[in-house]
């Protein structure tokens, strides 16, 4: 089906429909080798679309990986500031890939990544509830009020979030292992819900995303995801 080619771009993931307008303002894009045009229309499944004189994947042919995101990485393809980013762990799957939401500079853990901009969308719109768990080392001083309070639907930045499942794993004294679960993925959001429950975050570590699992995978390593975890991810509700 023949679509505007700067939004086939931005399906795939490369950028955004803005940023794939500049690309053909700025004579970079092809289609069959001609120079792309602003409102030319193309079908992805037929025709060859290249930026920069490299093809975009062709429908079905998407990649999809897990990626165990160390501490001290940024989530995103480059940093003006120079430091290390995702991209630099996944420069050999074999495809340019993006990071599905995000993980903080001090957080870890399930970061997928992929060049399927419809699936990248599905799993990161908050109307879409797709849910996230984090084993979260707090630190406080009544852990089960606080974990009480985590259960509540916050405001969190002026926004009222869907209440999180809070589960206590181990707690000795004042230092404790939670298990938080969210539907949502705000900025910071599980650090700002510890913060108004009076706890300090230690650690942050992702493990569970849309009912897929970290498992063993070691850190800063990547895996390619098997065809029944793309199929929970397409058909996650």
């Amino acid at each position: 089906m023949e679509q505007r080619i700067h939004k086939i771009i931005a399906s795939s993931g490369y950028c955004s429909r803005r940023s794939a307008e500049k690309l053909i303002e700025e004579g970079r894009v092809t289609v069959n080798g001609q120079p792309a045009q602003i409102g030319d229309l193309a079908d992805d499944k037929t025709d060859i679309i290249t930026i920069d004189g490299k093809p975009l994947p062709k429908s079905g042919q998407r990649t999809y990986i897990m990626l165990n995101k160390p501490r001290g990485y940024i989530t995103a393809m480059k940093d003006d500031r120079g430091r290390r980013t995702v991209a630099d762990l996944t420069s050999d799957a074999g495809a340019r890939v993006f990071p599905v939401g995000r993980l903080d500079y001090d957080s870890e853990g399930l970061l997928i990544m992929t060049d399927d901009g419809e699936l990248a969308y599905k799993l990161t719109h908050p109307s879409k509830g797709v849910k996230k768990t984090y084993e979260t080392k707090v630190k406080g001083k009544d852990i089960a009020k606080a974990a009480e309070i985590l259960r509540q639907p916050l405001l969190i930045d002026g926004y009222r979030i869907t209440p999180a499942e809070v589960k206590i794993l181990s707690h000795t004294k004042d230092i404790a292992l939670l298990s938080i679960t969210i539907s949502e993925g705000r900025n910071r959001q599980i650090r700002k819900m510890c913060a108004q429950a009076g706890l300090d975050v230690l650690r942050l570590k992702r493990c569970a995303e849309g009912g897929i699992k970290l498992g063993s995978l070691p850190v800063g390593k990547w895996r390619y995801l098997t065809n029944d975890e793309i199929e929970i991810l397409k058909n996650e509700d």
